[in-house]
């Protein structure tokens, strides 16, 4: 593994900034009504239910799917929200109907951000001595608390690069902390599925896929995983267990923020958080 992760507090618990790039928008390769029908699909929504929620005509919105009406902003804004679009594919169905795109992707860095850091900081901070990781759309690693490189070094992996790990690489591609996990196969088939879904319509994501080996067992292993599954790491104080969980931003109307994630790693035993507590004491 070749990367570093980037805690964002200083030792003095003082925030540190964190930047991001832009995400990419995709152009849209299909007609707005097009676009509209598949995230009608996806939905599971049938015409008639998607026009009842909104307030049109099953026939207006039938038009609409074929190209035969435009719709006003005011109408596929409305359409998009009921469907719970992603923002970038908002901005993709805007302009193949002929209109600006609503959304923008403003940098993590921006001054604009600075709430939003502030509070990416607190929760990180808050979480210790259990590690926190912020994800940006591609898995990439944004940010960390102090108690991620905790277990790292539990582990013995010791980033060097500072261009930002990317979890989803370090848990397929061999060499990464795929191989220091108990359970590699559950985890890389869980991530590798979630994954998939979101390449779907993330084209950076589906390419950084493109180049990670699939788990062995997508198919059969995944019918065969318990309700919960826990991240069972090997370190060298033996066996840590621990329950993952997410937390995302509350009615984003950025594309930075809405692909923003923060996974928890919360020890799931006794055993776990005493060494975790212990081992990020020593690391003050």
């Amino acid at each position: 593994m070749t990367s570093q992760v980037i805690d964002t507090t200083d030792p003095h618990g003082q925030s540190q900034p964190m930047s991001s790039h832009p995400f990419p928008r995709a152009n849209p390769d299909t007609t707005a009504g097009a676009q509209l029908r598949v995230l009608r699909r996806q939905a599971q929504l049938s015409q008639l239910e998607l026009a009842l929620i909104i307030g049109i005509s099953q026939r207006h919105l039938s038009c609409i799917e074929t190209g035969r009406a435009k719709p006003s902003p005011g109408t596929l804004h409305n359409l998009l929200m009921a469907l719970e679009a992603p923002l970038e594919q908002c901005n993709n169905v805007f302009l193949a109907a002929g209109f600006a795109p609503r959304y923008e992707a403003t940098p993590l860095s921006s001054p604009s951000m600075e709430a939003i850091r502030e509070a990416i900081s607190h929760v990180l901070h808050a979480n210790n001595p259990a590690p926190a990781i912020v994800l940006g759309s591609q898995w990439e690693v944004l940010a960390a608390n102090a108690s991620t490189q905790v277990l790292f070094d539990l582990v013995g992996i010791k980033p060097e690069a500072a261009d930002g790990l990317n979890l989803l690489v370090t848990l397929l591609q061999p060499g990464g902390l795929g191989d220091h996990l108990l359970n590699a196969e559950e985890i890389r088939t869980i991530a590798w599925q979630r994954a998939t879904r979101e390449a779907l319509g993330n084209p950076e994501l589906a390419r950084i896929l493109e180049r990670l080996p699939a788990p062995h067992s997508t198919g059969a292993l995944a019918n065969e995983l318990p309700p919960l599954v826990l991240t069972r790491v090997n370190s060298r104080e033996g066996e840590l267990n621990f329950m993952s969980t997410f937390t995302t931003f509350g009615m984003p109307q950025d594309i930075t923020v809405t692909s923003l994630r923060i996974e928890h790693l919360i020890p799931a035993d006794t055993q776990t958080w005493q060494v975790m507590t212990a081992a990020y004491e020593r690391s003050k």
